[in-house]
């Protein structure tokens, strides 16, 4: 397979990925330019920066007119994980590769199985006559507060930085998991934190090593990602919270595992 029509079809699975669960794009594009695309490992982390910050701006668009974005709590999450995300972005290239693959793996697993055992959760609510679940009351959104929110941004932001993904794959986990918010208004309110910390975490690794561009992999890879995302949003709105949450933890396990022979072999 040439490496034009590698370069579009794992774009668009980037694309798809991002606009539909929030997140998954740089988890995606880091071993897909690696492993499929022949990208070194060195640059790999900020080409997906680039990619996954073009590719979130178009997201970002295509959720905002849905109500599903938590502006406040996004831009707290967001502005939480600058300072660490530029802290980890300077060490990124000092860490030996399988260090980072392998953590990266980890990482990718613990989220998906949080994401499981939310959708798990939800299913052995018992039901009243109407059918809709009954037992103790929903939390509302962002219980935590102003400091779980800062807490989980820093931690995110730190992982940006380091692994060279926008943070989509944890932000979403984090966001149902520690703010309580819902699934669909959750991957909205990711794309915020995704694009301020991939610009935050790709200028730095700019100033700090630079980066070359193969533009027969980039052009294709970016262009196929954008129109991905613009699709994504259309297939969020057709499935339900938790299947967007069973999705998102598929993915997730299926990289995780695919990165994690990839260092074992």
């Amino acid at each position: 397979m040439s490496v034009l029509i590698t370069a579009l079809l794992c774009g668009a699975v980037v694309g798809v990925a991002l606009g539909a669960l929030g997140g998954g794009g740089g988890v995606l594009a880091v071993p897909a330019l690696v492993y499929l695309l022949g990208v070194a490992p060195s640059e790999a982390g900020t080409t997906s920066l680039v990619i996954v910050t073009a590719t979130s701006v178009t997201a970002l668009v295509r959720h905002a007119g849905t109500g599903n974005i938590s502006w406040r709590t996004g831009s707290l999450f967001a502005a939480a994980g600058v300072l660490p995300a530029i802290g980890t972005s300077v060490l990124a290239h000092r860490i030996p590769q399988s260090v980072l693959t392998s953590a990266f793996a980890v990482l990718a697993a613990l989220a998906a199985a949080a994401m499981l055992r939310g959708t798990r959760t939800a299913q052995r609510a018992p039901t009243g006559d109407g059918g809709a679940a009954v037992g103790p009351p929903a939390q509302p959104a962002g219980r935590n507060g102003p400091l779980g929110t800062v807490a989980a941004g820093a931690g995110l932001g730190a992982v940006t930085g380091l692994l060279g993904v926008g943070g989509g794959f944890l932000a979403v986990p984090a966001l149902v998991s520690v703010l309580r918010l819902p699934m669909r208004k959750a991957v909205g309110t990711s794309l915020v934190v995704i694009l301020v910390n991939s610009v935050v975490s790709l200028a730095t690794r700019l100033t700090v090593t630079g980066i070359s561009l193969d533009p027969a992999v980039f052009g294709p890879f970016v262009g196929a990602a954008v129109l991905g995302a613009w699709d994504g949003k259309r297939l969020a709105a057709k499935l339900t919270g938790t299947a967007l949450q069973r999705a998102f933890a598929v993915v997730l396990l299926a990289v995780a595992a695919f990165m994690l022979i990839g260092v074992i072999a």
